[in-house]
């Protein structure tokens, strides 16, 4: 009778587990497959009406590309924006100023967020838009501050008669963790080269030191300094001017004070926003504006171009550098596997190496870094920089033909730190005890239950200096500048694009367009065409990858709340190589 019910019990549990595995995977086909027909319902839907305008609207988080839309939120709806991609956006504006369809751009501007150079790159391609004299207008509810900079090249700027208009500056404002790291009886052991390297600091102190002060108010003030004075220049307003009106926040005045200063050129609710649209389209009011949007634009064709057996490979390589195999960020036998199909492939001349990295581990950067060099000694290797190409980020650009970076992009940090933490104190919180048996000096290197001998610090230290001084080497032969010139540059400074080009970090001041032309011109060819690398990868593949590990950590966030920050660093810490070459935070001027 005993075997009988374990019998019985053995098969309900593996009905049970069948069934539950079915219906998982039943589920990711369906949405999979829901995901397609939906994607291919709304291609084929939609066809571009004659006098149309090209609707960009403005929301959510601007990455350098997304996935087409998963099914999910198509199907179920989502509580935030989705996220758009940098490359569906200019390629949306450039489509828009080849076709005689558009007559213009309505620029709506919502809450979203991008980095200073991704704005950039935005209004780089509005101002080319504007050379087809068409006609760019723009309004909001509320502007960002990153809205109104996108918004400044319109020709008419409007605001809702009870908006606002957010402008304010920058700031940067990092979280310190060391008291908090304290009550948990956590030591952060830290090794490092270069003053400047600031990335460690959260970890061992409670403010800023002045060597970073110094080093953020320098490219703070830099990042501004392009930033209002190309929205000045567009608005015709004095410099000196337009930061005594950023003083008086301008989102706390009557919009009249807007009007008056020029900042903005009009008051106006979205129906009259929209007239006014009809107007320059010369239609009537109580017809509907024929219009486009940026996931509309994808199935527009673009202006007529001839087949070509040049191509030049567009390699994105964005997100935090680590040691693996995973298409998430940039994981370097991934990349490194990428860059080697680019390098075998015939048809492709040259390679553009687009790069949003705030750098990460060292080890990693080398394996990349080799790709790139072999790369480069059979075809011309651009580098374009996007918001962030520094420390690790700036490693696997330095060996390019050619470096071309946004004047607001933030680059160098040429510095190595490698961090070890000290659980003793945890232990000892919680009544742990903790033995060791070894056979050498240095077996149990690597133990987090106790602080690290001196021994073992001095290896660890000079380690991080011989990983440094290859890091200068590396830099000083891509660059070719002199090492101990270099040197003067490096000590994990920061330095904006602008600063960058005078000081010979870069070699030119554009965006990705400008990248790739000169890629073409070092690969002789005038005629090419262009393809993105890696291939996007499929819902299906996102959903087996990210969306499972989303999902531990929603559930994490859930039970820890303001603990799993703290965890999130700890676990960070011990998973990542000993040696980083990482910056400390994100740029957004939102």
């Amino acid at each position: 009778m005993k075997d009988f019910f374990k019998i019985v019990l053995a098969s309900a549990l593996g009905f049970l587990i069948a069934n539950i595995l079915f219906s998982i995977v039943s589920i990711i086909f369906f949405f999979a497959f829901m995901g397609s027909f939906v994607g291919d319902m709304g291609k084929s839907t939609f066809k571009l009406q004659d006098n149309s305008v090209f609707h960009l609207k403005l929301s959510g988080t601007i990455n350098e590309r997304v996935p087409e839309d998963d099914p999910f939120s198509m199907l179920l709806g989502s509580r935030a924006p989705s996220p758009m991609g940098l490359n569906d956006i200019t390629n949306a504006i450039r489509k828009a100023k080849d076709n005689n369809s558009i007559k213009g751009i309505y620029i709506d501007s919502r809450v979203f967020v991008a980095s200073t150079a991704t704005l950039a790159e935005i209004r780089d391609e509005l101002m080319r838009f504007k050379e087809s004299g068409k006609f760019i207008v723009a309004y909001s509810d509320t502007y960002t501050q990153g809205g109104y900079y996108i918004a400044s090249v319109a020709d008419k700027i409007a605001v809702n008669p009870q908006g606002m208009l957010d402008l304010h500056g920058l700031a940067a404002t990092p979280i310190f963790y060391k008291d908090a790291l304290d009550k948990l009886g956590i030591e952060i052991q830290v090794f490092k080269v270069g003053t400047y390297k600031s990335a460690v600091e959260p970890f061992i102190l409670t403010g800023m030191s002045e060597a970073n002060r110094e080093q953020v108010s320098s490219y703070l003030n830099d990042l501004w300094s392009t930033i209002g004075n190309d929205m000045t220049q567009a608005r015709n307003i004095n410099i000196d001017q337009f930061n005594s009106l950023v003083n008086e926040m301008p989102m706390f005045k009557d919009v009249d004070f807007l009007i008056q200063s020029n900042l903005v050129d009009t008051l106006l609710y979205e129906a009259d926003m929209k007239n006014y649209i009809r107007s320059l389209l010369d239609i009537d009011e109580d017809k509907k504006i024929p219009s486009a949007g940026v996931n509309d634009m994808k199935s527009v064709k673009p202006k007529k171009i001839k087949p070509s057996d040049n191509h030049i490979g567009l390699l994105y390589a964005v997100g935090e550098i680590s040691s693996g195999t995973g298409a998430s960020n940039i994981q370097d036998k991934y990349l490194v596997n990428e860059i080697e199909k680019l390098r075998k492939n015939k048809d492709i001349k040259a390679v553009v190496l687009r790069v949003n990295s705030p750098g990460g581990s060292a080890y990693a950067s080398e394996q990349i870094w080799k790709a790139i060099s072999e790369l480069k000694a059979e075809k011309p290797v651009v580098v374009s920089m996007s918001d962030v190409a520094a420390s690790g980020g700036y490693y696997i650009a330095c060996n390019a033909n050619k470096i071309v970076a946004q004047p607001t992009t933030i680059t160098g940090s040429i510095g190595i730190f490698g961090m070890f933490p000290n659980m003793k104190g945890t232990t000892e919180k919680l009544g742990l005890d903790v033995d060791v048996v070894k056979t050498h000096e240095y077996s149990d290197f690597g133990n987090f239950a106790r602080p690290m001998n001196e021994g073992e610090k001095e290896l660890l230290q000079a380690y991080v200096e011989r990983g440094y001084d290859l890091f200068l080497t590396r830099c000083s032969d891509g660059r070719n500048i002199p090492k101990d010139t270099l040197a003067q540059y490096a000590e994990g400074r920061v330095w904006t694009g602008n600063q960058a080009k005078e000081i010979g970090l870069v070699d030119e001041l554009g965006d990705l367009k400008r990248a790739i032309e000169i890629a073409a011109k070092l690969a002789e060819i005038d005629d090419y065409l262009v393809f993105e690398y890696p291939r996007m990868r499929s819902f299906i593949e996102e959903l087996l990858d990210s969306k499972k590990e989303d999902l531990a950590v929603e559930t994490l966030k859930e039970y820890l709340g303001d603990h799993y920050q703290i965890l999130s660093l700890v676990k960070n810490i011990k998973e990542q190589d000993y040696v980083q070459a990482r910056l400390p935070y994100n740029f957004n001027v939102n």
